[in-house]
C-alpha cells in the first residue's frame, strides 16, 4: 500500500519524525522503519513522493490511519511560516524539513510518558518494549513478532511485581494506578480530545505522578493541542539560552543554576512559548529540540531525559 504525497504541499521526511524523540516503539532498518501503533505493526519508508507501507492485521482503512498518525492534515508549510520568527528555529526548520508531529493514541501516550519520568529515550523505549512483549497482544509482521500496547485491564491487573520486571522501578505503582482509573471508566484520556486546554492539563495532572511536563505531552503528542509547550531541563536551557531578551536576567539566572524547576517557572516559560510562537508553539519545542540536541549547540545529554 502506498499514499502519493507532493512535498511542496505535504512534506514528510520518517527519520525526522521517528528519530527525534517524541516516540517509542520505531526502529529503522535500512530505508524502512518498522514499529507498533494504534494496535498495528507497520512497515513503513518514503521513496520520492510515495509513502509504502505494510500493516498487521490488516483490517481497517490502514491508509486513513497511516495519514492520521503522521498528521498529514496538518498544514506543514503554514505552520513553518507562523512559527518562523528568528535566527534560531530558522536554523532549525531549515535542518529537519518535514519533521511532523505524530498523533499518537492517548492511552499509549499517557503511560509512556508517565513512565519517562527521570528517564531517557533508550531507558523508556526498553520499558515500552517490556511491558507490550510481557502483556500486549502479539502481531506477525514479515513472520516476524511484534506486541501492541497493552490494554488499560490488562495493565490493571498486573502483578506491581511484573511491572517492577519490566523496568518501571517506583513508577510501577503509579501505573497500576493510571491503569486502574482507565480501565474502570474513572478516566477517559480520548475524552479530553475536545476539552478546554487548561482543564485537561487539570484533569491529566490529577493522575498519579503526572506533573505539567508529562501532561503537556500527553496534549501534544496525542490530543491536537499543537499549542502545547513541555519543558523539560534541556528545552528550558535552549529557551533561556536562545530567547534571554524574553526574561529577566535573574529569573534565568535562577532557573539555569538548578536542576529542578518550580510550577511557576514552569508557567512562565511556556506562556512565553505560546504567546510568542502561537498556536503552532508545540512544533516549534520539537524542532528546536531536535536542532539543538542533533547539533551539539548547547551543553545537553544526547539523551532526553524528563525531570517531572
Amino acid at each position: 500500500m502506498e499514499i502519493r504525497l507532493d512535498p511542496s504541499v505535504t512534506p514528510l521526511d520518517l527519520n525526522h519524525t521517528l528519530g527525534c524523540g517524541q516516540v517509542f516503539r520505531w526502529a529503522r532498518e535500512g530505508d524502512w522503519w518498522y514499529g507498533v501503533a494504534g494496535g498495528k505493526a507497520l512497515k513503513i519508508g518514503l521513496f520520492g513522493d510515495r509513502l509504502r507501507f505494510q500493516a498487521s492485521p490488516t483490517g481497517g482503512d490502514t491508509s486513513h490511519f497511516v495519514g492520521r498518525y503522521f498528521r498529514l492534515d496538518d498544514d506543514l508549510p503554514l505552520i513553518a511560516s507562523e512559527i518562523n520568527r528568528d535566527e534560531h528555529i530558522d536554523a532549525a526548520l531549515q535542518a529537519f524539513h518535514g519533521l511532523r508531529i505524530v498523533r499518537q493514541e492517548p492511552w499509549e501516550c499517557l503511560v509512556s510518558y508517565a513512565c519517562a519520568t527521570y528517564k531517557n529515550i533508550p531507558a523508556v523505549k526498553g520499558m515500552i518494549h517490556s511491558l507490550s512483549r510481557r502483556f500486549g497482544e502479539r502481531i506477525t509482521l514479515e513472520g516476524r513478532p511484534f506486541h501492541a500496547f497493552p490494554r488499560p485491564e490488562d495493565l490493571a491487573g498486573a502483578d506491581p511485581k511484573e511491572l517492577r520486571e519490566c523496568g518501571l522501578g517506583f513508577r510501577a505503582g503509579r501505573i497500576l494506578e493510571i491503569a486502574g482509573l482507565v480501565a474502570e471508566g474513572e478516566f477517559d484520556p480520548e475524552g479530553l480530545r475536545g476539552a478546554d486546554c487548561e482543564a485537561a492539563r487539570r484533569r491529566l495532572m490529577s493522575l498519579p505522578g503526572v506533573g505539567p511536563k508529562v501532561a503537556d505531552c500527553v496534549l501534544l503528542f496525542s490530543l491536537d493541542r499543537l499549542d502545547a509547550f513541555p519543558v523539560d531541563i534541556w528545552v528550558r536551557r535552549i529557551v533561556l539560552e536562545s530567547y534571554p531578551d524574553h526574561f529577566e536576567q535573574s529569573f534565568i539566572e535562577k532557573v539555569l543554576n538548578r536542576k529542578s524547576i518550580t510550577p511557576g517557572e514552569y508557567r512562565e516559560i511556556g506562556s512565553f512559548a505560546r504567546r510568542y510562537f502561537g498556536r503552532y508553539a508545540g512544533y516549534a519545542q520539537e524542532y528546536l529540540y531536535h536542532y539543538k540536541r542533533s547539533s551539539k549547540t548547547i551543553s545537553i545529554s544526547l539523551s532526553r531525559p524528563s525531570d517531572y
